[in-house]
């Protein structure tokens, strides 16, 4: 195997599980744990997410995140420099597919809601109705970011099954 295929399959490997780690979490906040915080009282739903989102910024989390997002700058970038390898495109597509979907996604859309949740104490009389608008808002963007992860994964997948990769 010479360094290119051995780089190659790395960079696959690492995405793939990244991505798929990824993709787990944020999937449990789609399935089932939004639906929780929306059943209980709109105070105790939002002073939990609040608790959510300062626990997650965790170097085990942010590692994983930021680190998966790295390497698909890594093989968005072997992707090219190796654009006549089988699985190229797969490689291609997975870096896209987490950079923008899951990882823009997240700083463009679920991080400034958060901050703005974060802003506003949950015994605040207006917290309900903050609430109530940040659960559908949060989530839609949490299941195309889910989705893309995802993709991602799958496109990795593709990339190492590919002949040559």
């Amino acid at each position: 195997m010479s360094s290119a295929d051995h780089l190659f399959f790395i960079a696959a490997l690492l995405a793939a599980l990244g991505c798929g780690l990824i993709a787990g979490v944020f999937f449990a906040f789609s399935t089932f744990v939004m639906k929780a915080l929306e059943r209980v009282a709109p105070s105790c739903g939002m002073a939990a997410m609040q608790s959510i989102n300062v626990v997650v910024l965790n170097p085990v989390f942010l590692g994983a995140f930021v680190g998966t997002a790295l390497v698909c700058l890594g093989a968005v970038a072997l992707a090219f420099m190796h654009w006549e390898r089988s699985g190229a495109i797969f490689l291609l597509a997975g870096g896209l597919l987490y950079l923008v979907g899951t990882f823009f996604v997240t700083m463009a859309f679920n991080v400034p809601r958060n901050e703005a949740l974060r802003a506003v104490d949950a015994k605040d009389p207006r917290a309900a109705s903050l609430w109530a608008a940040y659960v559908p808002s949060w989530t839609l963007w949490n299941h195309v970011r889910t989705a893309a992860a995802f993709a991602a994964t799958v496109a990795f997948t593709l990339a190492l099954a590919a002949k040559g990769g």
